[in-house]
């Protein structure tokens, strides 16, 4: 029979046995290094912390700023460039409004050197100046229609009366420019000015043409002709042999308003031959 062995007998201090009050070696570490690390679990790295990157330089802003502004204005000048000179928006038609005393045909034709130009670099006043000669036109208007139409408004003189030029008549303005010709006297409703194309250089005449700018277009158009021996003495004849003593050119507008209710008035038996609107206060019929 084989006696049994003692059971060993640990010592303490030995290597495997922590003797009392003694410290581990993480805890100690950890009261040293003031951090808190549990064993077992990983300490945080790089990839848990949050960098702050520094804020661009106040140069680099305004750098960016500058080549923006640049670039804008760049393309912005392309853009007028191409409105301005572009083949694109070149004149090919004119379009002609409120003549009617000058033909169109004439018109284009005066206008043709600008043919071809692009519309925005076309001025009023160059069509203005190509319009110059024609006695007809007192003002220009334009307005550019894209692509390629320019609209030209006309404002004409206002023909107030007629002279007679060998065989033929004379349509003229207040001031006496010669705007059309006509064939037949009977084509135009308007008063026949005695003393034939010479009329515009008598002393008399610019006294009748002031008259004749107050009277309404109806008493305008009823005239056969305008006459005075002196400054003083402007008559006037109606159809059928009606005259009006108008006397001098003062006050030719209240003498206009006067003529009007006058002839507004129904007809008499006998029919009244002559309006004496000299005195506008007190107009006398005869």
């Amino acid at each position: 029979m084989t006696p049994r062995k003692p059971p060993a007998t640990r010592v303490p201090g030995a290597r495997g046995t922590r003797a009392p009050g003694a410290r581990n070696s993480t805890t100690g570490s950890t009261a040293r290094g003031g951090t808190a690390t549990l064993a077992g679990r990983p300490e945080r790295g790089a990839s848990g912390t949050v960098l702050d990157f520094p804020a661009p330089r106040r140069s680099h802003r305004l750098r960016n700023t500058l080549i923006a502004v640049v670039a804008l204005m760049l393309v912005l000048g392309g853009l007028v460039a191409y409105v301005i000179f572009s083949p694109a928006l070149a004149l090919r038609t004119v379009s002609v409004q409120g003549n009617t005393l000058i033909t169109t045909a004439e018109v284009d034709a005066a206008l043709a050197p600008l043919t071809g130009t692009p519309l925005t670099r076309i001025s009023r006043e160059q069509v203005a100046d190509l319009l110059a000669d024609k006695a007809p036109i007192e003002d220009v208007g334009i307005a550019a229609e894209p692509p390629s139409t320019l609209v030209v408004t006309l404002k004409e003189r206002v023909p107030v009366a007629v002279l007679q030029n060998g065989h033929e008549f004379v349509l003229i303005d207040a001031e006496g420019r010669q705007l059309e010709q006509v064939a037949r006297r009977d084509d135009v409703r308007l008063p026949l000015i005695d003393g034939g194309a010479n009329a515009v250089n008598s002393e008399v005449f610019s006294s009748i043409t002031a008259v004749l700018v107050e009277l309404p277009a109806g008493i305008l158009s009823r005239l056969n002709s305008a006459s005075a021996s002196s400054v003083d003495s402007i008559q006037l004849s109606l159809s059928g042999e009606q005259k009006i003593f108008w006397g001098s050119a003062e006050r030719s507008a209240e003498k206009a308003r006067v003529l009007e209710a006058m002839l507004s008035v129904p007809a008499t038996d006998p029919p009244v031959k002559v309006f004496d609107v000299s005195t506008p206060d007190r107009p006398v019929t005869r």
